[in-house]
């Protein structure tokens, strides 16, 4: 049995809390908002069999689960940090393949042969600088599309919902992106 660290840390959103695992636990990321979306993922489906548990975001080596308003962090941060821990040592999966793929955040970003050299510079920005960024704070950005000069992506994990995903997506993002590429006018969430 291996040892796993889980740790958590609070959010730029007050609903959710990031637990960052000692090791990779999954190779590509992906969103659950219920508990039918958590189908391919034990772990996820685990954690919605807490009342309060509102979405989960598993990251590469991270999840942030994002609560409802009626309970505290105080008090289920630690027991659900020893749930996650004690899942992971026994070697339970996190992710299982199904029938139908779902897809999953990181597959917005591979660039194909169709892309524009505009949107695979969208796309080169946003996994390599936006990304691990918005990872550090327990969230991920999803690239929707590029189109009449505005870029489109969905805030995942920590940062929907989050009061300061405002501020992110215009100062941060849409900053980035705009300075790099000027002819984009605007970066808009879709969440």
């Amino acid at each position: 049995m291996a040892m796993i660290n889980v740790s958590f840390e609070t959010t730029p959103n007050p609903h959710s809390m990031k637990y960052v695992i000692s090791q990779q636990i999954s190779e590509e990321s992906c969103d659950f908002k219920t508990i039918q979306d958590a189908e391919r993922s034990p772990l996820a489906k685990k954690l919605f069999g807490f009342p309060w548990a509102d979405s989960i975001f598993l990251g590469t080596d991270f999840l942030t689960v994002t609560k409802q308003d009626w309970v505290d962090w105080d008090i289920i941060a630690t027991p659900l940090a020893n749930l996650i821990q004690e899942h992971l040592e026994n070697g339970e999966p996190v992710l299982v393949e199904l029938a139908e793929k779902i897809s999953s955040s990181s597959a917005d970003l591979e660039i194909n042969e169709n892309d524009t050299s505009v949107v695979q510079q969208i796309k080169t920005i946003i996994k390599n600088e936006i990304k691990p960024a918005v990872a550090m704070d327990g969230g991920d950005i999803q690239f929707v599309k590029y189109e009449n000069n505005i870029v489109y992506i969905y805030m995942l994990g920590a940062c929907a919902g989050c009061p300061s995903s405002t501020m992110t997506l215009k100062q941060g993002i849409e900053t980035r992106l705009v300075d790099a590429i000027p002819e984009i006018k605007e970066v808009i969430s879709l969440n």
